[in-house]
């Protein structure tokens, strides 16, 4: 039987001599501090914190000479063509 690992495992119980020599037996449980998690987000990494005249970026619509190949979905230049079949048109990458 599978178990989810989000759901906690059920002990199994061994019957046979390894098992009446280990009397002992611990029950193992996980637990989870979520403190840990909440303070790990107030942690600041270098770098982590990007300018806003960085986060700018232009868009362009493609233009005469690109098309997106069917495959890949990445905007090409027209020299990149390899074929057009159904309307679609696909990069030498995909094709080769």
């Amino acid at each position: 039987m599978t178990t989810g690992y989000h759901r906690p495992r059920a002990a199994h119980h061994h019957s046979g001599p390894a098992a009446e020599g280990n009397s002992h037996a611990a029950k193992q449980s996980a637990v989870i501090d979520l403190a840990d998690s909440d303070l790990a987000e107030s942690y600041e990494l270098p770098g982590g914190e990007l300018p806003p005249d960085e986060l700018a970026l232009e868009i362009l619509a493609e233009q005469l000479d690109e098309f997106t190949c069917g495959s890949c979905f990445l905007v090409r230049h027209r020299s990149q063509l390899a074929r057009e079949k159904n309307g679609l048109k696909y990069c030498r990458d995909c094709e080769g």
